[in-house]
């Protein structure tokens, strides 16, 4: 079976988020079982030089974006036994940054139109072709509109994964003929709610959906209610349970030999699952030292790498339980790392909170406003308790970069969440849990947690049952994305 997987990033090119790990550890996973699984991508200037150099030259062409023609040049390498096609533009991927630009819509459609005009070029016909989120959306539009008529490309099967769906490429009416360059009759297809919708013309033409979490592709076609009222399906609901019969929630899987603090070269200490207790101890030495806390190994670490946002994440929660006497009432130490984002008010917000709770209890609180990956490593590393209290979680990465790193999730019962973190009361999980979004639910769980740690016999059993916990992608992700693929073909 032959599949082009087409993404916006991916490790190790260019990255800013979770989808940049899905692509760049699920194409490797289905080549190691048996799939041509071949990757296409933007060709960014933010791509390191020292990947770039292993670029080759294939083929150059122009590409139609409505009424412009576009030069496009494809590229090619390999890396870990991936075969990646760059598609380049300077004047559409010579950019600062990746996404924020005034013209997302027509330098995505560029890509799209690039993606499938390349094919016959480089001589390579896929069976599937799987895109991801809406910078990809419209290549099972195109393909359904312009190519599927056309001999050469007949049979080729699309899948569209959705990764948020909060993201979903809406513009307005004016972009329909003069940027994405489709047919009046095809109006219906990307129209809903009065805007045009790029993700929901793409689930509509596709040959399937697929999500990354069973319980999120529940919850997105409305077959879960939340106490929150958070809206899962962003408006898309109605849309989703006429397309329901398509729809697929699998897993995302992780490549274990990156997260894996036994070969991790940016904690203090390396360990494993037997070893982790004076790794733990070490490592939490180490980074109450750097950060200048107390130091003291016995003192459960309590921690949260994240985006500072008022709308996903839970930073409100985590704020209320520490603004509401949990560090007064027990013995714990506190370490954030992340930020806001950059024109988010409430997020900024969030982070003086978090700053306030430092100055409050100087040396068993720290607020590290900012991201430092190898920092981000080290507190994995040092801590005990990771918390993760999201509103919504399609997947999430965390809390099972918590799991291998012997830090113990506590996480809200939706999402990926649920499916990843199996409470550990009647003694087989590897987590804590809470369901309803609210901070006596999250403090309950805290307190829960808390117990458990006084526990040393216990929580060691559950820390090294967390660790030995398998996400990989050939623990059966992978097998869900083939069975999907063999059922299209």
């Amino acid at each position: 079976m032959r599949v082009l997987y087409a993404a916006s990033e991916a490790r190790p090119f260019v990255a800013s988020g979770g989808l940049a790990d899905v692509a760049g550890s699920l194409p490797q996973s289905l080549n190691r079982n048996g799939v041509d699984c071949r990757v296409v991508l933007p060709l960014y200037s933010k791509i390191p030089h020292d990947l770039r150099k292993e670029f080759r030259f294939i083929t150059k062409f122009d590409i139609p974006v409505a009424w412009r023609s576009r030069p496009c040049s494809v590229c090619e390498t390999w890396y870990d036994g991936v075969t990646y096609y760059f598609i380049e533009n300077d004047g559409y991927f010579a950019r600062d940054t990746l996404y924020d630009e005034y013209d997302n819509a027509e330098r995505f459609a560029f890509y799209c139109r690039a993606a499938l005009e390349m094919l016959p070029r480089i001589d390579f016909r896929p069976d599937i072709i799987n895109a991801n989120d809406w910078q990809t959306a419209l290549i099972p539009i195109y393909q359904h509109l312009y190519y599927s008529k056309n001999p050469w490309y007949s049979g080729i099967k699309t899948v569209i994964t959705v990764h948020n769906i909060a993201f979903q490429g809406r513009y307005g009416f004016e972009i329909f003929n003069d940027t994405l360059g489709l047919p009046d009759w095809a109006v219906g297809l990307v129209e809903y709610d009065k805007d045009i919708n790029i993700l929901k013309g793409s689930m509509q033409a596709a040959d399937s959906i697929a999500t990354v979490s069973p319980s999120y592709a529940e919850e997105i076609a409305g077959h879960h209610m939340d106490t929150s009222g958070y809206d899962f399906g962003q408006g898309l609901t109605p849309f989703l349970n006429i397309e329901a019969w398509k729809l697929t929630g699998i897993l995302n899987g992780v490549d274990m030999n990156v997260i894996d603090p036994s070969k991790d070269s940016q904690i203090y200490q390396r360990y494993d699952a037997g070893s982790f207790q004076e790794g733990k101890r070490v490592n939490k030495l180490m980074l109450q030292e750097r950060l200048g806390l107390e130091q003291n190994a016995d003192v459960p670490l309590v921690s949260i790498v994240t985006r500072i946002d008022s709308k996903q994440k839970g930073c409100q929660l985590v704020l209320d339980v520490l603004y509401n006497g949990l560090m007064d009432y027990t013995d714990i130490q506190f370490v954030l790392l992340g930020s806001a984002a950059e024109g988010d008010a409430d997020g900024k917000n969030l982070e003086l909170g978090f700053r306030y709770i430092e100055e409050r209890y100087r040396g068993r609180a720290v607020a590290y406003i900012g991201f430092v990956p190898e920092l981000a490593q080290k507190v994995y590393a040092a801590s005990d308790i990771y918390l993760m209290p999201s509103k919504y979680e399609p997947c999430g990465l965390s809390q099972i970069i918590a799991l291998k790193y012997g830090a113990i999730p506590i996480v809200r019962e939706i999402g990926g969440l649920v499916d990843t973190i199996e409470d550990s009361y009647y003694g087989t999980g590897y987590g804590f849990t809470f369901k309803n979004y609210d901070s006596h639910d999250f403090r309950g769980a805290i307190e829960r947690a808390l117990q458990g740690y006084r526990d040393r016999e216990g929580w060691n059993i559950l820390t090294k049952r967390a660790m030995e916990r398998d996400f990989s992608w050939e623990a059966g992700p992978v097998n869900d994305y083939i069975n999907l693929y063999n059922r299209l073909v």
